[in-house]
């Protein structure tokens, strides 16, 4: 690999991780070119981008960003794949499914960051689906707002019925 296509996966790299809120590095050695591109389906129909490439690309595309990602580097050893996504715990979830199948025991989580923070080591793949995404958060806050305003309707509704039947039996007492 000449010097040239080595900058243009740097690029592609630095662009992946500026776009993409969160990346995560897996370990991918020893799989079969079959088991890689099985990752790739399935990484295609969560609408993740899978890319393996050499450490040394991975820290230059890192440092081209300008963002500090010197935690991560440490996990930056042996053969290296890296999921891109713009929702935090739906890589994590792929790697624990992958694993689940019949004696698979790879990817192996090496690193993560998530808008910038950052989660080293496969111990804290647990961690990371547990993580909810954007959409979640703004689904329970919208659950929590409704709530109240369901309570009054409801309490309005019933308490409603109540009323009319009192002013029914008030005008008909002629009261």
């Amino acid at each position: 690999m000449n010097r040239e296509e080595k900058n243009v996966i740097v690029l592609d790299l630095k662009e992946k991780m500026e776009t993409y809120g969160t990346f995560y590095i897996t370990d991918t050695s020893n799989l079969t070119v079959a088991k890689i591109n099985a990752i790739r389906k399935k990484c295609f129909e969560r609408d993740i981008k899978f890319q393996v490439a050499k450490n040394s690309l991975i820290r230059k595309a890192m440092e081209a960003t300008g963002v500090d990602y010197s935690p991560l580097f440490a996990a930056l050893k042996g053969t290296s794949g890296v999921m891109f996504s713009n929702t935090g715990n739906i890589p994590a979830k792929l790697i624990k499914e992958l694993r689940s199948e019949k004696g698979a025991e790879k990817p192996i989580l090496k690193g993560a960051s998530i808008e910038q923070a950052f989660f080293v080591g496969d111990n804290q793949l647990d961690t990371l689906t547990a993580i909810k995404s954007r959409q979640e958060l703004i689904g329970d806050i919208i659950g929590l707002l409704q709530s109240p305003a369901k309570n009054v309707i409801s309490a309005l509704k019933s308490e409603g019925g109540k009323l009319a039947g009192i002013l029914k039996t008030l005008s008909e007492r002629g009261e």
